[in-house]
């Protein structure tokens, strides 16, 4: 990622562009084969210390790049960037960095799918009391949490390639998009500015908008990182729970930690979540950047303003860096997550018997009793084993209800104990579970 956005490569793909554009002007008989040969024969060997020397006496980035590119071409030189404006390079040199950042993207999300779809499987029926409001709620299973952080991911997957789908460069169309210089310049040729952009497009492997301004619709920017920031929403979810779900209090999960790994300056005993916090850090970042590209597409008057082009340096890499970090660190949590069978038991035990009291109701209204004398008696029972949980004691609401008469009246006890195992009240998590793996398998098979 670093390599696509860095100056050296956005040097390389202006070149690239130019080298194209001469081609096809040869095509249409306004260059000459020797002068394409001259600018192919030194298009990777670009000088930025040479461009930056340039630009500092003519203060434009673009033109000091022309002028190196065309001191090493003697026979080329002359006719480098004929017909262009400044955007009708940048613009399509921006997209062909955006199509190949989102494919490394797309990438490395199909490997975190991959790996997150293994712990899914492994984890599937795993029970596990779930929590809502932060609350202990019912039991779920391992897997099937997991398999909702898949889930939003591959959405995640499918809006990214929609938007790599889509990316559009400028093509050729000038000052204010309406092709005049080439229009001019193709005058005789039988070309028509169209068939030149086509041709050029066609040798950058790079699809042009229909219409444009002297830029390309800056709403592009916007869907790009409105996807990546989408994604880094799904990650700061993940993120997020896992640094609730590492607290000893809950302690079920934990991210990877190093066996000389220091949590804290001053207290040596401290396993910060440092990798899962450092996500949800960074994912702030690139939420943040839509609104950059927001303003930029909103606030673009009539056929161009240049209020986005120092922004758009800045936005656009760091966008898809950050992304890129997020990506990899979180495929790190993922593949190195422990699940901790101790607290996850436990917690089961302590909580789970709660929810699994809806068993124990609907089996004593099976049995001939009022639904709603029942709920009552359980109400009753739960809040003081609720009492004796926040006091230190164990959990007693089984052997309350066990001992309660108005249920043993129509459930034997044993049948009331079996019923307040909670480790199989877990409906069909397990089978949803294994359908996102699937799914994933599915997503990320090509």
């Amino acid at each position: 990622m670093r390599t696509v956005w860095s100056e050296a490569n956005k040097r390389r793909l202006l070149r690239r562009f130019w080298v194209a554009l001469a081609q096809a002007q040869h095509e249409a008989g306004l260059v000459t084969a020797e002068q394409v040969a001259d600018l192919r024969t030194r298009q990777d060997d670009i000088d930025i210390a040479r461009a930056a020397e340039i630009e500092r006496e003519i203060r434009h980035d673009l033109m000091a790049e022309i002028r190196t590119f065309a001191e090493q071409c003697p026979v080329g030189g002359p006719i480098i960037h004929l017909g262009a404006t400044s955007m009708d390079v940048l613009d399509n040199v921006d997209a062909l960095r955006l199509q190949r950042s989102l494919e490394l993207l797309l990438a490395k999300l199909s490997g975190l799918l991959s790996a997150l779809a293994t712990r899914i499987q492994a984890e599937a029926d795993t029970p596990a009391i779930a929590f809502t409001h932060i609350q202990p709620a019912e039991p779920t299973t391992v897997g099937y949490r997991l398999a909702q952080y898949g889930q939003d991911l591959l959405m995640d997957l499918a809006e990214l390639q929609r938007v790599r789908a889509n990316v559009r460069g400028k093509g050729l169309k000038g000052a204010v998009g309406a092709s005049a210089s080439y229009t001019q310049l193709l005058e005789g040729t039988g070309w028509s500015a169209a068939q030149l952009e086509a041709s050029v497009m066609q040798k950058l492997g790079l699809e042009a908008f229909t219409a444009a301004t002297q830029t390309y619709p800056r709403k592009q920017d916007w869907l790009v990182l409105n996807a990546l920031a989408g994604l880094c929403g799904s990650l700061h979810k993940f993120a997020f729970d896992l640094r609730i779900l590492q607290s000893p209090p809950i302690g079920e999960w934990s991210e990877p930690f190093g066996a000389k790994q220091v949590g804290s300056s001053a207290m040596p005993f401290k396993r910060n979540p440092i990798a899962a916090e450092n996500i949800d850090s960074l994912a702030r970042w690139v939420a943040a950047l839509p609104r950059v590209a927001w303003d930029n597409a909103a606030l673009s008057l009539l056929e161009r303003t240049l209020d986005d082009s120092a922004n758009r340096r800045f936005a656009l890499p760091e966008a898809f860096l950050i992304t890129d970090e997020i990506l990899g660190r979180a495929c790190q949590l993922v593949e190195g997550l422990r699940i901790w069978p101790g607290p996850t038991a436990r917690n089961l035990r302590d909580y789970g018997v709660f929810a699994a009291t809806e068993r124990v109701l609907m089996a004593a209204v099976q049995a001939g009793g009022d639904r709603q004398v029942l709920h009552e008696v359980i109400r009753e029972q739960s809040l003081v084993a609720w009492q004796a949980l926040q006091t230190g004691q164990p959990n007693p609401l089984a052997q309350l209800l066990t001992e309660d008469a108005r249920i043993t009246s129509l459930l034997a006890p044993a049948q009331v104990t079996e019923l307040l195992d909670a480790t199989e009240h877990v409906g069909d998590a397990p089978e949803r579970a294994r359908l996102i793996v699937q799914q994933i398998e599915a997503a990320t098979a090509s």
